[in-house]
């Protein structure tokens, strides 16, 4: 199949790689040169010239609108995926994009502890559920400053709300849409960022009653983990040790680094529909972080609600 990624920056780079080693034609939409793949200038030198199947957009979040616009403007049939956050803000108009095959990149449903979760969950009545992610933002392109990173910058799509929002992504598909929320965050460390740096919600959900989320870009060693209370377990994940632990019986589920990504390829390709993040799903993510943003910098600290 031809595949065209848009961007080649660590994700677009890790997309391409990938779809490569799985058999595909890959073309990439970059100004660098000799990367490995044939290299067009812009989406739209790409579009007129070449006619592909499959297009991967993983540039600047701030730049997702205009490649999808550009797309639906040329009647595309084929299929897309979207890094996450699919926007840097929820204000875009999406109708436009209705014909459009389009999924966001949350390739974290693709995780078997997230399946086993959601899974386990399913039946279940829940009490509560703890979500835990940080990452020292420094160690995470060992071979680039991170001040220069989208990461570090606002106007890119930076900051934890965003740059982590997986998280996000599979609370509301474990645990439903949430009702009510507040937050505490900002920028606290000596991290030279114009973004948060730190972030924790209190929420309420339709399947979970008390639910604490907390991303940061500081913890060293990264830590990822999920902690939920039912009324007959206490399931306990861990996605760096790659563990679930329910009640006192551990078991280990080792996934190797690209599985994830391929899995996501795999089903968009197929047409697998089940683990996938559609458009209306990603807006949601997007909206439920812009209502963090309102908690977090109100000074009352109110809660808000949808």
């Amino acid at each position: 199949m031809k595949v065209l990624v848009v961007g080649f920056g660590s994700v677009g780079a890790r997309h391409s790689n990938i779809l490569c080693e799985m058999g595909h034609d890959v073309h990439v939409v970059t100004q660098q040169n000799e990367i490995g793949f044939p290299v067009l200038q812009c989406i739209g030198e790409a579009l007129e010239n070449e006619s592909f199947e499959y297009v991967v957009i993983a540039n600047k979040t701030s730049d997702h609108y205009n490649v999808l616009a550009q797309l639906a403007k040329k009647g595309f049939q084929g299929k897309i995926l979207v890094e996450k956050p699919v926007f840097n803000n929820s204000t875009k108009e999406t109708s436009e994009f209705s014909n459009l095959k389009l999924f966001v990149g949350y390739n974290l449903r693709f995780h078997p502890l997230i399946s086993k979760l959601k899974d386990l969950l399913q039946k279940q009545s829940i009490i509560s559920a703890a979500i835990y992610f940080g990452q020292y933002l420094p160690n995470w392109r060992p071979n680039r400053d991170y001040r220069v990173c989208y990461s570090a910058k606002k106007s890119e799509g930076g900051g934890v709300l965003r740059d982590l929002s997986h998280e996000m992504d599979y609370l509301l598909w474990i645990f439903g849409d949430w009702q009510r929320l507040t937050a505490l965050g900002g920028h606290f460390s000596e991290l030279e960022v114009e973004t948060e740096d730190v972030v924790s919600t209190l929420l309420e959900t339709k399947r979970c009653p008390v639910i604490n989320l907390h991303i940061n870009y500081l913890d060293r060693p990264p830590r990822r983990e999920i902690i939920v209370n039912t009324k007959s377990q206490t399931v306990n994940i861990d996605l760096i040790r790659g563990t679930m632990q329910i009640n006192n019986t551990i078991t280990h589920h080792q996934v190797e680094r690209n599985y994830t990504y391929k899995e996501q390829h795999l089903a968009i390709l197929k047409g697998e529909m089940e683990r996938l993040c559609t458009l209306n799903q990603g807006m949601a993510v997007l909206k439920m972080i812009e209502w963090i943003e309102v908690a977090m910098n109100s000074k009352e600290r109110k809660w808000v609600s949808q």
